[in-house]
Order: structure tokens, then C-alpha cells, then sequence
């Protein structure tokens, strides 16, 4: 890490009062911080605590550092204060965005994360390394309207699993499968008719589950697509608080992981399909 990139958490942890995060004051301050980041070894001198703390980041090894960050950015840190959370947060990853990482919260975990760094006048945004961009869903004939609505269920979904918010990233991907499987559907009505059993119902009837099952009985959906969107499917169903409750699920980082690889699979399969019409 760059020592000036170095000298700004140095000068982020010892601080001012000006500051709305946790500083410390005292060396004694500084030792428990340090302490409490794992790192025990460190105890401070008694002399000048910026010079001091910058010596001490300089010595550690990757890992080390990670450990000082992820405790730096720690809601235990702030006293559960949000908005302190928020505000020291955003000066940390201001901090850490020329080494092309940022920290984000996981619930209550901060975890590290790269990302791409761009300085060539964009406003300052950054973009995260590990977005997923939207598939072209105009391969597969849907109406431009509805594209334009998967899309940006695509990013929204997106935005709630890097926020954090991962039950309401699950339940976008969901509608992007039912709008998905739908909009194919309503371009091969008669295919998907002879796939379905029951009495006739209109397309907008059809229900997501009995949608999957059709996918995978004309041939659209391979056996391991059907049974994976099936789970996701479920859980849809968390919406209701009282069906959270009675199944005691909580989705989480990896849960979102695997959601999207379930998107992805079954948007794969429609667009390997040859999707025609039985004349």
C-alpha cells in the first residue's frame, strides 16, 4: 500500500475532534484500538501518535492491514451510531479508492472488496469489478418494453445485494425469472401451450412454478435449471414476515451468490435453445 494511502489512515485514526468517527486521543487509545484489531504487539511509546501509528502500519503485512481496516470500519467501533458509521465509512473508502479497493458492511462485517478506480473526470464514481452486466435479453425476442424492465430489475437487484439488503436482491431476481419466462412464453404461445397440463388459462394466469416445469417439459430448461429455479422460486415466499418466522431463513451474501448463478443458468439455457414454433 502507498505510504501516502498509509499517512491518510494514520491521520484517520489519530484525528480531531472535528471529526464525526471515532478518534484516538491518547496513545493508551491507540494501544486498545490496535488491540482490539488483533494486533497486540503494538503499544504505544509516548511519542507523537501520527508518527508513531504510520511506523507501526508501515511494519504490517497485508493481512495485518486488513485486520486494522475491517476493525477501523466495525459498527462496534462507532457504538452502533449510523451516522457515524456512514460518515467514517465514506472517508475510509475515499481513502482506499487509489488502491483500488472499498470496504462494505455485510450486516454488521465489513468486508474487503476490489474495484475499479477511475480518476479521468467521471465525478468521482467508482464501479465495482465484480458487477454483473444484464444479458442481452433482446436475443431472445422479448418486447422492448419489457427488456427495458428486466434490465433495470437486473441493476436494482444489483444495487440491494451490494447494499447489503440481500432478501430484497432475491426477491427482484425472482420477478426477472417470472418476466423472463413469461415474455419467452408469449413469444411461443403455441409451444408453451403443449407443454402445459390442466385446463386452458391465459398466459398472464400461468403461475412461476408451473412456468419452470414447462420450461423444462418442452425442452428449454435442463433438469438441474428446473430444480434450481424451483428453489429460488421459494424464496419468493419470504416477503411474509410470518413465513420468515416459521422457516427461520436468512439470506445472506453467498445466498445472493447462488441466486444469481440461478438467473444466469436459466437465462443460458432459453439462449441456447432453439426457441421455434412446432409448425
Amino acid at each position: 500500500m502507498d505510504e501516502g494511502t498509509l499517512e491518510n489512515i494514520a491521520e484517520f485514526i489519530c484525528g480531531d475532534d472535528t471529526q464525526n468517527h471515532p478518534v484516538y486521543r491518547s496513545g493508551y487509545k491507540i494501544t486498545q484500538f490496535f488491540e482490539r484489531a488483533g494486533l497486540p504487539q503494538f503499544v504505544h511509546d509516548g511519542s507523537t501518535r501520527n508518527q508513531w501509528v504510520l511506523e507501526r502500519l508501515k511494519e504490517c503485512d497485508t493481512g495485518q492491514l486488513e485486520l486494522v481496516l475491517k476493525r477501523l470500519a466495525s459498527p462496534v467501533e462507532y457504538g452502533g451510531d449510523e451516522k457515524k458509521i456512514e460518515t467514517g465509512l465514506r472517508q475510509l473508502n475515499t481513502i482506499l479508492r487509489a488502491e483500488k479497493i472499498k470496504i462494505r458492511i455485510d450486516g454488521v462485517e465489513p468486508k474487503l472488496e476490489k474495484i475499479t478506480a477511475d480518476f479521468s473526470g467521471d465525478g468521482g464514481k467508482t464501479k465495482d469489478s465484480n458487477l454483473i452486466p444484464a444479458p442481452d435479453f433482446l436475443s431472445l425476442g422479448l418486447k422492448s418494453e419489457l427488456v427495458k424492465i428486466l434490465k433495470n430489475r437486473w441493476d436494482e437487484a444489483q444495487r440491494c445485494d451490494k447494499a447489503g439488503a440481500h432478501l430484497s436482491a432475491i426477491i427482484m431476481m425472482v420477478s426477472i425469472l417470472e418476466g423472463l419466462l413469461l415474455g419467452v412464453f408469449e413469444q411461443h404461445p403455441e409451444t408453451a401451450h403443449k407443454g402445459r397440463r390442466g385446463p386452458h388459462k391465459k398466459l398472464s394466469d400461468w403461475k412461476l412454478a408451473e412456468m419452470i416445469d414447462i420450461a423444462h417439459r418442452v425442452g428449454w430448461f435442463d433438469l438441474d435449471v428446473q430444480k434450481f429455479s424451483h428453489a429460488l422460486r421459494d424464496f419468493r415466499n419470504l416477503i411474509h414476515p410470518s413465513h420468515q418466522v416459521k422457516q427461520k431463513t436468512y439470506p445472506d451474501a453467498d445466498t445472493c451468490r447462488i441466486a444469481w448463478e440461478v438467473v444466469q443458468a436459466a437465462v443460458n439455457d432459453l439462449v441456447s435453445k432453439n426457441l421455434q414454433d412446432a409448425p
